[in-house]
């Protein structure tokens, strides 16, 4: 089932699909950024200037984090100071460095996501279980 909200940015009205929204990130300013599904524009909410469209994410992202989806496994993973909502089903590969780290890229946003297992324990865990449940495959670094 769809869940489409309208969002006002940049003096324009957009009416999204946030099911088709791979990944979400707070900032530590507080601003909420999104990538528009099939395309690399960001839309960028800042709570100060557009509460009412900031609690529109926050409610989603609420609901998705709370419950068992079909078709998706959200996660929230802290990344450079900013903590991402990623539906990791929507990610097509994952790359595993001889020192450990995991990378995989938003698919909408074209951001790598660089993930270490010694600064970053509890993600680096949740990709690791992501992987082994969906694939099959083990990544492993020892």
């Amino acid at each position: 089932m769809a869940y489409w909200v309208k969002i006002l940015y940049e003096r324009k009205e957009y009416v999204v699909n946030f099911d088709r929204v791979n990944a979400f990130c707070y900032e530590k300013n507080g601003r909420v950024t999104f990538w528009l599904p099939d395309s690399a524009i960001p839309v960028v909410i800042n709570p100060q200037s557009n509460i009412e469209d900031y609690q529109k994410v926050l409610d989603y992202l609420e609901c998705v984090t709370e419950l068992e989806i079909e078709n998706a496994y959200w996660v929230k993973i802290l990344y450079e100071k900013n903590e991402y909502v990623i539906n990791l089903t929507c990610i097509s590969s994952f790359c595993q460095e001889s020192n450990g780290r995991i990378t995989f890229w938003l698919p909408d946003g074209t951001i790598p996501i660089i993930i270490n297992p010694v600064s970053n324990p509890d993600s680096y865990h949740k990709i690791l279980k992501f992987i082994q449940k969906t694939t099959g495959y083990s990544l492993n670094n020892s």
